[in-house]
């Protein structure tokens, strides 16, 4: 439940950024007053700790696929 939550705040922090790139406009920002105000602040610090919280979902999806790969092949009879 955690993870998924830090997934989806992790994708609307990348939103941000994206309209950011794209349209020189901070939404936090605004919505708080602008980039240096605690509330923005707040808003950045969760979007980072959920984007690290994150990175144990794509290390977990490497781990498995790599699990899928690693097969053991019985030895053949001759």
């Amino acid at each position: 439940m955690a993870r998924k939550l830090a997934l989806a705040i992790t994708i609307i922090g990348a939103l941000n950024w994206g309209v950011v790139g794209i349209f020189s406009f901070d939404v936090v920002a605004q919505f708080s007053n602008g980039h240096a105000q605690p509330l923005a602040r707040f808003f950045y610090s969760i979007v980072g700790i959920s984007g690290l919280i994150s990175l144990g979902l794509l290390f977990d999806t490497w781990r498995e696929n790599n699990a899928e790969l690693v097969t053991v092949a019985e030895p053949e009879e001759v």
